[in-house]
């Protein structure tokens, strides 16, 4: 996450004064280099350059190691205020075109910074250290593509990744998280256990799930569904085109045709394909009047949607253009919100805690600065959410400005086996769509209302949720949710008859087996099943024939248990049973 200036901390301003280092390292490497903007993110920071020659590992350590001069020379950060003139004379004359960019979106009231050490000068807000040899651990990591301001309109730049620790040994611990993630990577990870693929041909940011990857989808699927059930949520659907009038409505033809796919039919009809499942919902709604005693209604939907992100963010699972959210809208009275929200929060902790998360963090995010509805609309459910998070005795952050245009949210961040936070679930509170659609119920009296609803997503994105947890178990997912849970190896050709049977019969207690009855040797057999992370691999030989018993060898384990057939499928049946803690449910 990009932060503002005035949010930086001493490892920000450590960083960020560190991207300053590498931009005067490759001004001295490459006299024609173009700057674009350099800052620190949690772990790292980057610096856009444009140049005409595509940067190597090689180049990168020749930055380090000019940078590693500039350091040591120790010069001074100086920081320095123009006027409007003087910025665009001094960044124009160095034909750094970018800078000029950046200054023509500066206010006219606003200074305009800059900060010199030795003989580079950088149009930066700071901060910055107090001199380079403050610069202690340093570390080239990556150059990607990376469109300037994020829009492929306009011209590609190279993105420089580092990162810089006050010490060694924390930067040494940091470098092999990174080699860690790496091997954790969803997208190489997809690729070696052929769970998906992105096709250059169809188009970017869309998914193929390959039948391994559509199990595994199945299989988070079919969980959800099943708890919604238990929840008494009602399944709905909806088409994935709308005409505009009802993005009109919903205010999203405002303040999201941006990252919408609109277009226009042969009949001049303008559609827009869905971003988000809420006014599909809201239509569901209207059809009929309700009444207060029909509330709460909560509609879920598995819907699929179509946002148009550019090109440039895309990123494998985690940032796609057509994704499926487990979406689900909550129509209540004024008297049932809080409670509401506090069940939304039992369910996400329920099934992130069974998809194997423990730690999380929570932020309430408050108005935004374009907004729709009242300001008494706004604090009603700023305090429903504020309210639910503290009778939960939950820990939460504010993040000022960070809701959704009709309403405050509460996000529920995870952390996966690295440590790494992982945006998630979602609750947002809504008085202004019900208000938008006309919705309404009949109240005790006798009187038309307008409910409250709640939009939430408990999973998110099913594509981004699966890149997480693709990550998190590094592929070795627990037997309940591994596409193929068991394979069997024979050992020689005689076996694969008693092989096949045994697969049928351990199929029909609900179990997926394959036979590896490919030409190989047993160990090779063995070393690609494990390449495939499979949970457990069973042996086939002589022995397991005569005596009717299963030698099965756990993933990552070396060792080799004998069990017979019935107490083999018990311990599967319970380990897939057991992926969950017993919860009470409450309707």
């Amino acid at each position: 996450m990009v932060k503002n200036a005035s949010e930086y901390n001493e490892l920000d301003t450590l960083r960020h004064s560190c991207a300053h280092v590498m931009a005067h390292a490759i001004k001295e490497l490459f006299p024609d280099a173009k700057f674009g903007v350099g800052p620190p993110l949690e772990n790292t920071f980057y610096y856009d350059v444009e140049l005409e020659q595509r940067l190597t590992d090689e180049d990168l350590r020749a930055i380090e190691k000019k940078m590693a001069e500039i350091i040591k020379a120790d010069h001074l950060f100086e920081r320095k205020v123009l006027s409007r003139a003087d910025a665009l004379k001094f960044f124009g004359d160095a034909g750094e075109t970018y800078k000029l960019d950046i200054i023509n979106q500066i206010g006219e009231a606003d200074d305009i910074c800059a900060y010199a050490e030795g003989d580079f000068t950088d149009l930066c807000r700071g901060p910055h250290v107090k001199s380079t040899g403050q610069i202690k651990a340093f570390k080239l990591l990556s150059v990607a593509g990376a469109y300037w301001r994020g829009d492929e309109r306009n011209p590609q730049m190279q993105r420089i990744y580092g990162t810089a620790f006050p010490s060694q040994k924390e930067l040494n611990v940091y470098l092999r998280s990174v080699e860690e993630a790496k091997r954790r990577d969803h997208r190489k990870l997809g690729k070696e256990l052929e769970l998906y693929s992105f096709q250059e041909m169809a188009g970017p940011g869309l998914v193929f799930y390959h039948p391994k990857g559509g199990m595994l989808r199945y299989l988070i699927e079919q969980f959800i569904r099943e708890e919604h059930l238990k929840r008494g949520y009602l399944f709905v659907n909806g088409p994935q085109i709308l005409k505009s009038d009802v993005w009109k409505t919903s205010g999203h033809y405002d303040f999201y045709k941006e990252n919408m796919f609109i277009y226009t039919d042969a009949e001049d009809k303008e559609y827009g394909i869905k971003p988000m499942n809420c006014p599909g919902h809201m239509l569901i709604y209207k059809t009929k009047m309700r009444s207060y005693r029909d509330l709460p209604l909560r509609f879920f939907e598995m819907g699929n949607v179509c946002r148009y992100e550019k090109s440039g963010v895309l990123h494998g699972l985690l940032r796609v253009r057509n994704f499926t959210q487990d979406d689900a809208h909550i129509f209540c009275l004024p008297e049932q919100l809080e409670h509401e929200i506090e069940k939304v929060l039992d369910f996400i902790f329920f099934v992130l805690k069974s998809f194997g998360f423990k730690d999380f963090e929570i932020d309430l995010s408050t108005r935004p600065l374009d907004s729709i509805g009242s300001d008494e609309m706004w604090e009603k459910a700023t305090a429903a959410l504020r309210g639910a998070l503290e009778k939960k005795q939950l820990k939460y952050g504010v993040e000022p400005e960070g809701g959704a245009f009709y309403g405050p949210k509460i996000d529920v961040r995870i952390k996966d086996a690295l440590g790494r936070s992982w945006q998630c679930s979602t609750i947002q509170c809504d008085f202004a769509l019900p208000e938008k659609f006309k919705l309404e119920y009949v109240s005790p009296e006798g009187a038309a209302e307008i409910p409250i609803v709640l939009h939430r997503a408990i999973l998110g994105s099913v594509e981004r949720f699966m890149g997480t947890i693709v990550e998190h178990f590094a592929g070795a997912f627990p037997l309940w949710l591994a596409p193929l849970q068991t394979i069997l190896l024979p050992i020689s050709e005689k076996h694969e008859g008693y092989c096949r049977d045994l697969a049928e019969r351990l199929s029909a207690e609900g179990l997926r087996v394959e036979v590896n009855a490919a030409n190989d040797t047993l160990n090779k057999k063995i070393r690609n099943a494990q390449k495939e992370k499979i949970p457990y691999l069973i042996v086939v030989g002589d022995k397991e024939v005569e005596t009717a018993t299963v030698n099965a060898r756990a993933y990552g384990s070396q060792k080799q248990t004998e069990y017979s057939e019935q107490d083999f499928v018990a311990k599967c049946l319970e380990e897939i049973k057991n992926k969950q803690a017993s919860v009470e449910v409450e309707k």
